[in-house]
């Protein structure tokens, strides 16, 4: 069967700074992996952004707001909890600008981001592994409560994280879709890619466009994603703003991370692999239109925990020991 016609511009372009070289990332059909031949899966392909995944976007936003707010003074430190990507990004461009950044992140994640954060000259605190997320977060807020010399921007209460998102990502989407998005599936993790993507998409599609949110079962470490059930709501998520939650377990981002790779090419980060597998779920309960998927990030930090090579059991096996 021959391919259609390229529809959307290549993406690129000139910049004057890698800062700016930031989003436009590639909008990829996903033609193996629909179940019918009238629903069309699209993947955006988030990995092309300068450090590799979706929270550059958030990461410039994160910074522009507070030198915006003049919350950014002389001596200060930026800190941030983290699972690794945002910390990569708010590292590059805190670099590039010339501030010192330190992230709390769990000590059991692979060591790929380690070495990335270090490279950025960030310094890091690790918090207890098996808290996940959440314990960097508990961590980060106590550190900020007790030294005011530190500027936490805070990604799970900002509204620049899902702003990004608003007036970034959503726009790229809908531009080269036409319009025509029917529905959208996105991790919880943050909560910024679901309510940046689901506030526009909604002002501009009302209900024809569906939000669904991909959610670990409780218990279940998802690397970038997390239970809301764990015990921690992040302040930016607004629930009402969601069509559908849809449960996934670590065996489902590990099995669709391999059929992304295998069946399209796509080396994508486990977390995108439950975001595929919820897609793929939405579209075979439809005749026609249009799902679209964020690929959060690409898989170059995650190859030391075997993900891409070692059978699925011996993966699961390793939980206890590694954070994926």
């Amino acid at each position: 069967m021959p391919l259609p016609p390229l529809e959307n511009r290549p993406c690129g372009g000139r910049y004057t700074d890698i800062v700016q070289a930031i989003g436009n990332t590639p909008l990829v059909e996903l033609r193996r992996l629909s179940p019918k031949p009238g629903v069309r899966i699209w993947a955006k392909l988030e990995s092309h952004n300068p450090t590799g995944s979706v929270k550059d976007r958030v990461a410039r936003s994160l910074i522009e707001d507070a030198e915006d707010k003049g919350a950014i003074g002389p001596g200060m430190t930026l800190l941030e909890p983290t699972s690794g990507n945002t910390g990569i990004a708010l590292a590059m461009i805190a670099r590039r600008k010339g501030y010192r950044l330190k992230v709390v992140m769990p000590d059991n994640v692979t060591p790929e981001r380690t070495q990335l954060l270090r490279m950025y000259g960030a310094e890091i605190v690790y918090s207890p592994g098996d808290q996940g997320s959440n314990g960097a977060v508990a961590m980060a807020l106590d550190m900020a409560a007790s030294d005011k010399t530190y500027y936490m921007p805070y990604q799970y209460g900002n509204d620049a994280n899902p702003r990004a998102h608003y007036d970034g990502t959503a726009l790229e989407i809908l531009e080269e879709l036409d319009g025509q998005v029917d529905a959208f599936v996105a991790g919880l993790g943050t909560g910024g890619t679901l309510m940046g993507h689901a506030r526009r998409f909604k002002e501009e599609l009302d209900d024809r466009v569906k939000i669904v949110a991909a959610e670990p079962m409780q218990g279940e470490p998802v690397q970038g994603l997390r239970s809301l059930d764990d015990g921690f709501i992040p302040p930016i998520i607004d629930l009402s703003l969601l069509d559908r939650k849809i449960f996934v377990t670590n065996r489902d981002a590990i099995v669709w991370t391999k059929r992304l790779l295998e069946e399209e090419g796509v080396f994508a980060g486990v977390s995108s692999g439950a975001i595929a597998s919820i897609a793929v779920r939405i579209a075979g309960e439809m005749d026609e239109g249009n799902v679209v998927f964020v690929v959060c990030d690409d898989g170059w930090k995650y190859l030391s925990s075997g993900l891409y090579t070692k059978p699925v059991d011996e993966l699961l096996e390793l939980e206890s020991t590694l954070w994926w």
